[in-house]
């Protein structure tokens, strides 16, 4: 634990370093420049490549998000398992699922979230309109709202896995 806080210091300080130098640019412009690299130059071990970063755990067609469907008008409520590119559709209701992720268990704020998009058929049309598209949050209910007076949809897991974890 000690040896891996005392890298993130060293990385950052190198970090630090390496922007304050050459400071001939004008203060009132911001530019950042990263050192040229060699094709057989290696990255920092302790630098994980984004796209590295998201092909650890389970792949995403493999993933299953748990979404809660409620109907205000008769007060009647779901649970809905559905996949990413899977399109369900309730009654007059249509939830496709685009992406559902959950931080790695070693990362200390937990969250759980799904690319949501929410379709409803109005009474008297053959035509379903888009009412909600975005991200929503289990542990943040409020930051991402399907705001609809007839249904209300939120996240209730995704289920994946790490390496490592059981």
């Amino acid at each position: 634990m000690r040896s891996a806080r005392l890298g993130s210091i060293a990385l950052a300080a190198l970090l630090v370093a390496a922007c304050s130098q050459g400071d001939d640019a004008p203060e009132d412009s911001v530019t950042t420049q990263m050192p040229a690299r060699n094709a057989t130059e290696a990255a920092p071990e302790d630098v994980i490549d984004a796209a590295a970063a998201a092909e650890i755990g389970t792949p995403m067609q493999e993933r299953v998000a748990t979404l809660g469907l409620l109907n205000k008008r008769n007060n009647s409520s779901q649970d809905i398992q559905i996949a990413p590119g899977e399109t369900q559709t309730y009654g007059d209701i249509r939830i496709s699922l685009s992406a559902c992720e959950r931080t790695a268990p070693w990362e200390m704020q937990r969250e759980t979230g799904a690319f949501v998009q929410v379709d409803v058929q109005p009474r008297g049309s053959n035509n379903f309109e888009r009412i909600f598209s975005g991200w929503l949050f289990k542990e943040s209910p409020s930051l991402n709202v399907v705001e609809h007076p007839v249904y209300d949809v939120w996240v209730k897991d995704c289920a994946m896995s790490f390496p490592g974890e059981e």
